[in-house]
């Protein structure tokens, strides 16, 4: 059986634009190989589940296949598969986002000076 560092197969996998970029975000803790925290150095193999947190968004998916070198799009696609579970999730999460936004009120038209100036001192009074 193939194993490979997890950094490279973040890499490899296309969730992080570089390796250094996946290093540290393993090293942070937002990277979990079956529900622990790891290293860097850790091997995955098939069969692995990660779960990822990049920013607010969290998958959870299940390792295919291993790789070393980066390939195209269509390739990283095949390592892994994501769980119902979080595609669910993460589904939801941005069908929330997207009626927070909708639901703030925007102004019309930008603010005038005076009404910048009101602005700033409602803000920074004392």
């Amino acid at each position: 059986m193939e194993q490979v560092r997890i950094d490279k197969w973040l890499w490899a996998a296309r969730f992080f634009k570089t390796r250094s970029l996946s290093k540290k975000q393993v090293e942070q803790g937002k990277i979990k190989v079956d529900g622990q925290k790891c290293k860097p150095s850790r091997t995955v193999q098939a069969g692995d589940v990660i779960n990822i947190k990049k920013g607010d968004v969290t998958w959870e998916v299940v390792v295919d296949d291993v790789a070393e070198k980066r390939g195209s799009a269509t390739v990283a696609q095949t390592l892994y598969h994501e769980t119902e579970e979080s595609i669910e999730a993460r589904e939801a999460k941005t069908l929330l986002k997207k009626m927070e936004y909708h639901s703030t009120p925007k102004p019309d038209k930008r603010p005038t000076k005076k009404q910048r100036r009101d602005i700033k001192s409602l803000k920074y009074s004392d």
